[in-house]
């Protein structure tokens, strides 16, 4: 899959560099006119957070606020939030885009079935054509877990076991399961193989390590200074090593903005996927003044000069 995922992913000139967007706290249809614009400013990808509700009290703090740049200055789930379901709202940005690549940054695997993720995750895939990736997390807010009545304690499980069942419904054809968490006869989920890449999430040892072992790619949590993103990108490389990986992980950092000298200092370290935050760039009071603003952003940093013509087939 990551030998896949490399070809998917490299352009017919390589570029010094590769800009995405991570969007959250976004209606479904202002991030489809995001997407639009993202793909003629020469963005590489667009990712999108999610939470499934908002819990009336407590579990407001992400993990990563203790050490990292914190974007969110208010709670990250709560009344004000909106929140909306990232597969449906991807799906609907594939059909209005066809170059730049839709991704879940991320979705919270332990709380649905894992069959019915294989499931609409292959439809989003058939939509975008190759260009969609299913970012994963384990999930960390508590009050989540109990509102759908899923354990939170075995969220880790649950998880390892998800990726499992999602590479073999991917696979085509029949299989079953006798899992600890998840059990169920023959099955299938689509005929022929969908290739959609597992991007894990999570900056902690822990997480680096099952990146490591299970995923095609890791992308960072919360926002990372230089120092944090440099720490963790060893951190990567040594958790490969240590389960004999040959093969690199491919890495986006989600760095604290859009600035020529900060993309310069992670590229000259070989950290050259790079993800800012959307609503950084994506302001104003309209639309038109929104597309703008990015647009000039984009043209700030040379995105414009790196867009490439599209080599996958439709």
């Amino acid at each position: 899959m990551t030998k896949l995922l490399m070809r998917l992913y490299r352009p017919a000139m390589t570029p010094r560099y590769r800009i995405g967007l991570s969007a959250y706290d976004m209606d479904a249809a202002e991030f489809t006119e995001l997407a639009v614009a993202a793909e003629q400013c020469g963005f590489d990808t667009l990712w999108l957070g999610e939470h499934i509700i908002a819990p009336e009290s407590g579990g407001g703090v992400h993990p990563t606020t203790a050490d990292q740049p914190v974007h969110h200055l208010g709670s990250v789930v709560d009344s004000t939030v909106r929140l909306i379901d990232p597969l449906t709202t991807l799906a609907a940005a594939a059909a209005r885009t066809s170059r730049i690549f839709l991704a879940t940054g991320i979705y919270l695997l332990p709380l649905r079935h894992p069959l019915a993720t294989a499931r609409i995750a292959s439809t989003v895939q058939d939509l975008a054509r190759g260009r969609f990736l299913l970012g994963v997390g384990a999930g960390w807010l508590q009050e989540e877990f109990d509102a759908l009545g899923v354990e939170f304690r075995t969220r880790f499980g649950r998880f390892e076991e998800s990726i499992a069942v999602l590479r073999e419904a991917w696979a085509g054809g029949w299989f079953s399961r006798c899992g600890t968490h998840y059990s169920f006869g023959r099955v299938q989920v689509v005929a022929e193989p969908v290739t959609i890449p597992l991007v894990l999430g999570g900056n902690s040892g822990p997480a680096l390590r099952r990146a490591a072992r299970l995923g095609d790619a890791w992308l960072s949590s919360g926002t990372l200074d230089y120092e944090n993103a440099a720490r963790l990108r060893d951190a990567v490389e040594a958790a490969c090593a240590a389960v004999g990986r040959t093969e690199p992980l491919r890495c986006w950092f989600r760095i604290e903005r859009l600035d020529p000298a900060l993309i310069d200092r992670f590229t000259a370290e070989g950290m050259t996927d790079l993800v800012v935050w959307a609503d950084q760039l994506w302001r104003g009071p309209d639309l038109d003044a929104r597309r703008a603003a990015l647009a000039e952003a984009a043209s700030h940093v040379g995105l414009g000069l790196q867009v490439r013509a599209d080599t996958r087939t439709p």
